[in-house]
């Protein structure tokens, strides 16, 4: 009769033990996923590696001014992204570099290359870039001051360099590298979006 008595109360501790585990487990990682959030950390794969520009800046209602004249439309029915840079007049070899590295990272994306456009706006034949690096999607745009002035840092530091932004298929610049970024980091942040229209 002890025996039976025993059983049950090895089978009660255990299903009690059981039942703790699976609660420590449950709002264990629910408290150190709350830790974790709450603390600004995010796994790899979601980190921008651009400067994410927190309100965007507006670029609808700018009408950039090709360099061979005409007008280049954003027209966002074509899901087209943009990579803008604007280097300065006499940029040389830092711009040549800019623009292999650049021309780079549009062959990368293989078949969605079509849908990322290149805006290099330069008003002089001494900032543009060399023939070799010139993607299919390059547009040399006229340096309207307007255009400039919604690239938020772009003169923040000259002598480190040109920084790139990113603009979204309805003209809104959402993401800023800054002088001497990585092409790999561009070429991930754009390859994401890519994904999402």
């Amino acid at each position: 009769m002890n025996e039976p008595a025993g059983v049950d109360l090895r089978t009660r501790n255990r299903n009690r033990v059981l039942l703790v585990a699976i609660f420590v487990m449950f709002f264990g990682s629910m408290l150190v996923a709350g830790i974790l959030r709450f603390s600004g950390w995010q796994p790899d794969g979601r980190r921008n590696h651009g400067e994410l520009l927190d309100p965007p800046a507006d670029l609808r209602e700018v009408v950039p001014v090709l360099a061979e004249g005409g007008e280049y439309a954003w027209q966002p029915e074509l899901r087209t992204w943009r990579i803008v840079v604007a280097p300065p007049a006499q940029c040389g070899e830092r711009c040549d570099r800019l623009a292999h590295d650049l021309d780079t990272v549009w062959r990368l994306f293989g078949k969605d290359a079509d849908r990322v456009h290149l805006l290099w706006i330069c008003g002089e034949d001494a900032c543009l870039p060399p023939a070799d690096a010139r993607p299919r999607t390059l547009h040399v745009v006229q340096p309207e001051p307007r255009l400039r002035a919604a690239l938020p840092g772009l003169d923040a530091d000259p002598a480190r360099g040109v920084p790139a932004y990113v603009v979204d298929p309805n003209g809104f610049v959402i993401l800023r590298y800054p002088p001497g970024f990585d092409p790999v980091g561009l070429r991930a942040d754009v390859a994401k979006l890519l994904k999402l229209i």
